[in-house]
């Protein structure tokens, strides 16, 4: 299983995930999604695959989302154009995001990681 976490390392929550997979033996491909966002192909398949709507990949706390003022925006938008906002700024997203192309988790919540990423 190939793991790819997508993180900002300035992020504290990002810090806590990382070092969550670290401490579990866990292997992951690190990207920085401020350097390198998920494509629009990828954020596809990643919303596809949580069950979550596209609403929870943006990070609504960012100063991004608030300069856009996409809190009135999002509601008036397509899937697609959404999609294809999230794949322009990974500062847009929230993170961190982690994948191994089947399961994803979005933010980190301990409990939540330890019973998708477990390996016990």
């Amino acid at each position: 299983m190939t793991i790819t976490y997508y993180g900002y390392p300035k992020c504290g929550t990002c810090r806590k995930a990382k070092k969550w997979l670290e401490t579990n033996g866990l292997e992951f491909e690190d990207i920085n999604i401020a350097e390198n966002p998920p494509t629009e192909e990828e954020l596809r398949t990643m919303i596809g695959n949580s069950d979550l709507d596209i609403k929870k990949f943006f990070n609504v706390s960012g100063m991004k989302y608030r300069e856009l003022n996409l809190k009135d925006k999002l509601s008036n938008m397509t899937d697609d154009e959404k999609i294809q906002l999230l794949s322009t700024d990974g500062m847009l997203i929230k993170r961190p995001i982690v994948t191994d192309g089947s399961k994803v988790t979005v933010g980190f919540n301990e409990a939540q990681f330890g019973d998708v990423w477990s390996t016990k």
